[in-house]
């Protein structure tokens, strides 16, 4: 089976997402946008939501969402249960929510990296593996009610 990847994101996020979009495909991942589908102001929840339904119910591997500062699809993702979205804004914080926080959607704050930052984040978070070991415990910790 192929690497899966839901995108999504806000206004802030619409010039890069194309672009990033590209990157994953020429790399053989499949892609599901869910928009926005133009830089017309949105509420980035529209967006996050979906991205996040479908990575918790396992019809994409995983996520990407763009947004300003990330934190606001950050923030709502983390409302769905399975997801552990992580903000990155340099690849050694792509790679660190992969192997220690088992991150199943990357979220880039575009207002504050370049396009090139964003593709370097996205391919270290797609080529690095959880660590598993003492974070499997970790992880198995964020659900409510553990």
């Amino acid at each position: 089976m192929s690497l899966t990847f839901a995108v999504g994101g806000d206004h802030a996020g619409f010039d890069y997402k194309n672009d990033l979009i590209d990157f994953l495909s020429e790399r053989g991942i499949t892609v599901k946008d869910y928009g926005t589908f133009s830089a017309d102001s949105v509420d980035y929840p529209d967006f996050a939501h979906p991205v996040a339904t479908a990575v918790e119910k396992g019809e994409q591997r995983f996520g990407l969402l763009l947004c300003g500062s990330a934190n606001g699809v950050a923030i709502t993702a983390n409302k769905h249960q399975g997801i552990r979205a992580g903000l990155a804004w340099n690849v050694e914080v792509a790679k660190l929510i992969r192997q220690h926080n088992d991150a199943n959607i990357i979220c880039l704050p575009v207002r504050f990296i370049s396009l090139e930052e964003a593709k370097a984040c996205l391919a270290a978070f797609i080529e690095t593996p959880f660590e598993g070991g003492r974070h499997q415990g970790r992880v198995g910790k964020i659900a409510c009610g553990y």
